[in-house]
């Protein structure tokens, strides 16, 4: 695969990493790599933790592609809950058998902070994680999912906060909510989150296994959610204001590397 590189430290241990340049940009050809990788994983009886970082030390996972035609999502087959490629996904990395992390190095927004509240676990590097859903600065609300993970996670006021507000979290006000686990010193980062997945890697498979069936339904959304916030998004892209406010952030230089990219947060805010 191109863009998601899996390589196996044990039978048990994945690391997968995600390579797009320049800013590691969601698109449909990284959906078709995340629909592989799931399918293998749903698979091998021997994994017990996937190991999710990026190639990338400044963009852990930017945003969805906003110049992606969306052609190589749309040529795969349904997928087993029968939603969108990207939150078909989303979904079954949430209700994977084993345990999925996050090592958040860079800036994650968006669709890329979508797809971290999907796995189970996330950790951030304190000084250089940044996170964020800025959606609303278009004047669209997040479709793929976080309106119903963050809830459950940080609270109704501060998942409010944060998709309304359309703010960049640092790693540290990110723990302080529960957006992520924990945040780590950025120089104890590849140790600590290295040796937390070796660790729950040596554990028994079924264990996690049955320990996943029984905390699933009491945190993750029910897969209805899901679709009346994607539709909904789908129907903010289209609206004329919507579009000249994408427009007016690709001049500004939008997904490539500058102010635009490393500054999201504040550089759209409304004037």
């Amino acid at each position: 695969m191109a863009q998601v590189r899996i390589t196996k430290a044990s039978p048990s241990l994945w690391r997968v990493s995600f390579d797009n340049p320049p800013v590691n940009l969601i698109g449909s050809q990284l959906v078709v790599e995340l629909r592989s990788l799931v399918e293998a994983a749903e698979a091998d009886p021997e994994l017990t933790v996937i190991l999710f970082e990026s190639a990338n030390p400044d963009y852990f996972l930017a945003h969805w592609d906003l110049a992606d035609d969306g052609a190589p999502q749309e040529a795969l087959p349904a997928g087993t809950t029968g939603q969108h490629p990207f939150v078909d996904a989303l979904i079954r990395i949430s209700k994977l058998p084993v345990v999925t992390i996050s090592a958040i190095r860079g800036r994650v927004r968006g669709a890329g902070s979508e797809f971290v509240l999907a796995t189970d676990v996330r950790f951030a590097s304190r000084e250089k994680a940044v996170l964020g859903q800025f959606e609303m600065t278009t004047s669209v609300v997040p479709g793929g999912g976080a309106p119903a993970r963050l809830p459950r996670l940080v609270g109704r006021g501060r998942a409010i906060e944060i998709l309304a507000g359309a703010e960049d979290f640092d790693g540290e006000l990110a723990e302080r909510y529960g957006y992520v686990n924990r945040a780590v010193p950025d120089a104890e980062f590849d140790d600590f989150v290295t040796a937390f997945a070796q660790r729950v890697s040596r554990f028994d498979r079924r264990a996690i296994e049955e320990l996943k069936h029984w905390v699933n339904p009491l945190t993750l959304p029910a897969d209805e959610e899901f679709p009346p916030q994607l539709r909904a998004f789908f129907a903010a892209v289209q609206r004329p204001e919507v579009m000249a406010r994408i427009g007016w952030l690709f001049e500004q230089g939008l997904q490539q590397p500058g102010p635009a990219e490393e500054r999201l947060g504040e550089f759209i805010a409304p004037n």
